[in-house]
């Protein structure tokens, strides 16, 4: 529960514009980096995020929904087979049906991203 309040915690922090050191996207080593400004170390942090993704992937695995409060939700969504087209040769091509991962933003993460 005390991950949760962080990660919702930072929703209204402004970030700079640029991380890793100059790129506008931010990495998993920049949300280490972030996350390790409120723990002891930075392997501390690394062990945090780690635990977020595993968890979250976890769960996915087992077709559980992973609703995290201010953030968002990941589910998983049936995707049927269906036929596709090799676009080289044109030839058509089966195509498997699968579980993909969806995310889908809360309110309050579209909020403050516009």
């Amino acid at each position: 529960m005390k991950l949760i309040a962080v990660i919702g915690g930072h929703l209204n922090r402004p970030y700079a514009n640029t991380f890793n050191g100059g790129e506008s996207t931010m990495n998993k080593g920049d949300l280490v980096n972030e996350v390790a400004k409120l723990v002891s170390t930075k392997k501390q942090a690394q062990e945090v995020v780690d635990c977020v993704f595993s968890t979250i992937v976890d769960a996915l695995q087992k077709s559980d929904a992973v609703q995290i409060a201010g953030f968002g939700s990941f589910k998983t969504a049936k995707r049927e087979a269906r036929t596709g087209r090799n676009p080289q040769t044109g030839a058509e091509i089966k195509i498997d049906a699968r579980n993909v991962p969806k995310f889908v933003p809360a309110k309050a993460l579209k909020d403050a991203v516009n």
